[in-house]
């Protein structure tokens, strides 16, 4: 291959990585804009009248407001939890619905009673450190989600004494940033130092 090839597929590859990122959020932004339309569409299908449809939607917008100002201001909305009086009684959704709603909790910023800190823990073996979610604690034991890279959302669940973790300044959202981007974005590089 000569030089001008190689340097030409340098250049190509370099550019394609580049716009990676937007690409990637052009395709959320895409995916959210046909939910909303088919919404729109659903709710427009049954009353075949755009003044309906758009009371429908200002009336969802100003009731979502409320639970989110009621969760704010109480912890607790009325609405929310009839929902969760009646989800509590069907088997099997009563422990999905739990689980999802505890673990959205806990990167949300209205519940403050399960831990949201980041440590850093040896995993899998003595001497690789990586970071994890503090997910609960009980006495000395940590209840630890050590994600994995490049997908966050995927991961093991491990429980591990208090001496075994070191704790981050990092707080979810740049431990998320950091298992993302495979350790490129590292804004707390320098805590690099306090691992043995």
């Amino acid at each position: 291959m000569n030089e001008l090839t190689k340097k030409l597929l340098n250049y190509f590859l370099i550019g394609a990585l580049s716009v990676i990122p937007i690409v990637v959020i052009l395709q959320i932004m895409i995916f959210v804009k046909d939910r909303v339309s088919d919404l729109f569409q659903l709710v427009y299908g049954y009353a075949d009248n755009y003044l309906y449809t758009i009371l429908v939607f200002a009336t969802s917008f100003f009731i979502l407001v409320y639970i989110g100002h009621r969760l704010v201001k109480e912890g607790r909305s009325w609405v929310i939890a009839a929902f969760d009086h009646v989800i509590e009684r069907i088997p099997l959704m009563n422990t999905v619905y739990r689980v999802l709603k505890k673990v959205i909790n806990m990167f949300s910023s209205h519940d403050r009673s399960i831990a949201k800190e980041v440590v850093y823990v040896e995993y899998p073996k003595d001497g690789v450190w990586t970071p994890a979610y503090v997910t609960n604690r009980f006495e000395n034991k940590y209840v630890l989600f050590i994600p994995t890279s490049p997908n966050p959302t995927s991961g093991f669940t491990v429980i591990v004494d208090k001496t075994k973790v070191i704790k981050s300044a990092m707080n979810i959202e740049e431990a998320s940033s950091f298992v993302i981007s495979v350790g490129v974005d590292y804004g707390k590089a320098s805590e690099m130092s306090l691992l043995p």
